[in-house]
């Protein structure tokens, strides 16, 4: 009897599950095409031609790949940025416990130079915080910053400033904040800010900490110096087409209070959402993403190539969506892709080098070597 009920449930399943595992591989399967319609200008920058490195930018494209960067390329009539770099290698994501990695494991990595469990953010294997580049290079006297267009609570702004064994423990990860001395936050996310279950207004702590705490970008542009941290959306940033180049111009006004210190700044930029357009498989939306965070690379190189003292490092935590560039036309820009998983994929990503250092960053190492190296040029 039991045998029979048994397999009467398995029937149930098999009717009520196949079709929808069945939906979700054909929207995988189906071919998607994109056209940028109005392709961006893309100029030549110069490197610097000294050798003092006094800041690093480091940049993340969250599930970005090669080909991601290759379709982006495509679309823009084989232009992108990114072109300017200096120097590429190739990075390895996998993670303590998981050879398919994540942003909580993989942002670490790369914060604090230390693989750890999957879903974890800024501790070890064993739960442990970890220093981040944060931590470090405060501990060097240098200014700190991070901006992203996530909500702060996610994995990777989280990996650089928080701590916690499990990514999901979101109104927690964020208390972290309050204490973690970084000197300018941008990014989403403020309902976990204030009105929370426990009572506490973080905010409030905040601007105890000495911090300001603008909820517009009206009011972070007027702000002139001093610690500041910017949260003004609820959740996420809006979509690229709405928020426009807001990503440049919150990096680059980090980078104008950061500056501030004669002895430098580390400063972590993230294009947030091409993750989450890889997870839905929307290669539209990702593409802007993108575009959005090429042009946010090329007005760090530009700064960057002026101020002649910063390294740029630009890379991935992993690849999302299992993107693949299956047709297209390089003279109308447009692409022909499909996606392989809603998830995340376990190839080597990209990491592109410019300035002073940059060809510290030439060949295949792990995720790890790169908070290494970035450790190493600026003495930390």
């Amino acid at each position: 009897m039991k045998k029979m009920w048994k397999n009467c449930i398995l029937a149930v399943l098999v009717v009520v599950l196949l079709p929808a595992c069945a939906f979700a591989q054909d929207r995988r399967d189906k071919e998607q095409t994109y056209v940028l319609e109005h392709p961006y200008e893309v100029t030549k920058i110069a490197p610097p031609k000294g050798k003092k490195i006094k800041n690093v930018i480091l940049m993340i494209g969250d599930g970005m790949s090669l080909m991601h960067v290759y379709s982006a390329w495509t679309a823009n009539r084989g232009k992108l940025y990114l072109d300017n770099c200096q120097t590429v290698g190739l990075s390895k994501t996998y993670c303590s416990n998981k050879l398919i990695t994540d942003s909580g494991a993989g942002g670490t990595a790369l914060a604090t130079g230390h693989k750890t469990n999957y879903h974890a953010v800024g501790v070890d294997t064993e739960g442990r915080p970890l220093k981040s580049l944060v931590d470090y290079a405060a501990a060097k006297g240098k200014s700190t910053g991070i901006a992203v267009t996530c909500r702060l609570w996610d994995a990777t702004p989280a990996d650089f400033c928080c701590h916690n064994k499990d990514r999901d423990a979101e109104a927690e990860i964020v208390t972290d904040y309050v204490n973690c001395g970084v000197d300018y936050a941008f990014g989403g996310g403020a309902k976990l800010f204030e009105n929370r279950e426990d009572g506490r207004n973080l905010f409030e702590e905040l601007r105890a900490n000495g911090y300001q705490t603008p909820r517009s970008w009206e009011e972070l542009a007027g702000i002139k110096s001093g610690k500041v941290f910017a949260v003004p959306y609820p959740v996420d940033t809006p979509l690229p087409a709405e928020r426009g180049d807001l990503l440049a111009r919150a990096s680059l006004k980090g980078i104008e209070l950061l500056n501030q210190n004669k002895n430098g700044f580390f400063m972590m930029i993230e294009g947030s959402q091409l993750d989450d357009y890889g997870h839905f498989n929307d290669l539209d939306l990702l593409m802007q993403e993108t575009h959005d965070f090429d042009r946010t690379i090329g007005a760090i190189y530009k700064w960057a190539a002026e101020d002649g003292e910063t390294l740029v490092v630009v890379t991935a935590d992993h690849e999302t969506g299992g993107l693949t560039l299956v047709d297209g036309d390089l003279q109308e820009g447009k692409i022909v892709c499909k996606f392989s998983t809603g998830g995340h994929s376990g190839v080597m990503v990209p990491v592109y080098a410019f300035g002073p250092g940059a060809e510290e960053f030439t060949g295949i190492y792990e995720n790890t070597a790169v908070c290494d190296k970035i450790k190493k040029l600026l003495g930390l």
